[in-house]
């Protein structure tokens, strides 16, 4: 009989340390809104594509398949973001005001109450102070994901995080308490190429398909001035930043080259976006979001990002506003409409 009875409890051990262990939820309410949806994606590989979220009478629930630990960001409907760490066989709870969505408190594991106090902490803060809080953070929590998301966030995806030097020292730091990280690892492949992506830089060699399956390659764009532009659909400000700069393009056909490099998982959502562009954009999807080659090649940073070589493939400008961006093409291609 024990002979038995152990055996049934070593199935029902096994059953519960099988797929459930292998999930990891999220469940929330939030006040002020009652009906909506939310998109989610992570830059880490936690996830491999981008999901949904429905609302109703302001609560959430959600589930998804998690075989190792990264972040989710969570796109509200007014384009902010919320940065969850997700752990396999782990669960989650966010609460808070629609209205106050900065102040959202994300429950359930240690790594993010660590990264809620820090949101709330940086939340009133200068951007110059932000940083400096976010350096700390980063030295004092470096065995943390926590800390890799905040590296990520404020000094490898930040335009304005100039100190290159810190940075790499952050990177450095993070890196030997998480050895094994393969993310961080990625971010210092990244730094490397940076160097090699900065003004008066050589346009790179490359080879891509386009989302019509046409070749792609470096060859196709020298010649004529050329930018190059990081989007991804869920971002309404790099889907506008693209849009301005392809409205421009139409007007100016023969003036310069338009490369844009969609982030989103699937080709079939860029694809539904671009139903209606008539331009001569070379438009890229390949499918592998932060991971792909192309952003390390032209050492993007985020989305929305971008960079402009001149006629001669030396690069002039990068990391621009969508204001800067065409107020530079302008003035680069001499238009004045």
């Amino acid at each position: 009989m024990s002979r038995i009875v152990y055996s049934l409890l070593t199935v029902l051990l096994l059953a519960s340390c099988g797929a459930g262990s292998r999930q990891f939820k999220i469940d929330g309410h939030l006040l002020n809104l009652n009906q909506g949806e939310f998109y989610v994606y992570s830059t880490d590989g936690a996830i491999n594509e981008i999901d949904t979220i429905k609302v109703e009478g302001g609560r959430f629930a959600y589930s998804t398949p998690c075989t190792k630990a990264g972040t989710l960001m969570i796109v509200f409907p007014n384009y902010s973001e919320l940065p969850v760490i997700a752990e396999p066989g782990k669960k989650v709870s966010i609460n808070g005001d629609a209205q106050h969505l900065k102040e959202l408190e994300v429950k359930g594991t240690d790594e993010n109450k660590l990264l809620t106090a820090f949101r709330r902490q940086i939340a009133k803060e200068s951007p110059p102070e932000v940083r400096r809080l976010a350096a700390k953070f980063v030295e004092d929590n470096a065995e943390t994901l926590a800390a890799v998301y905040v590296l990520r966030r404020y000094f490898i995806t930040d335009p304005a995080a100039t100190d290159q030097r810190q940075t790499e020292q952050l990177v450095n730091t993070v890196n030997k308490a998480q050895p094994k990280n393969g993310n961080v690892a990625r971010m210092a492949l990244y730094l490397r190429t940076m160097k090699n992506g900065t003004v008066g830089a050589q346009l790179p060699r490359f080879t891509a398909t386009d989302i019509k399956g046409r070749a792609v390659s470096d060859a196709a764009l020298r010649g004529k001035p050329t930018v190059v532009i990081a989007w991804a659909t869920w971002s309404w400000d790099s889907r506008s930043q693209a849009d301005r700069i392809r409205q421009l393009l139409s007007r100016n056909r023969s003036k310069f080259n338009l490369l844009t490099i969609n982030l989103d998982a699937s080709a079939a959502d860029c694809r539904r976006t671009l139903t209606s562009d008539s331009t001569a954009t070379v438009n890229i999807c390949d499918q592998l979001m932060f991971d792909s080659p192309l952003m390390q090649q032209f050492a993007l940073r985020t989305v929305p990002d971008n960079v402009i070589f001149n006629a001669q493939g030396r690069i002039t400008d990068r990391s621009l506003s969508t204001d800067e961006l065409e107020r530079r093409l302008k003035s680069l291609l001499m238009i004045n409409d």
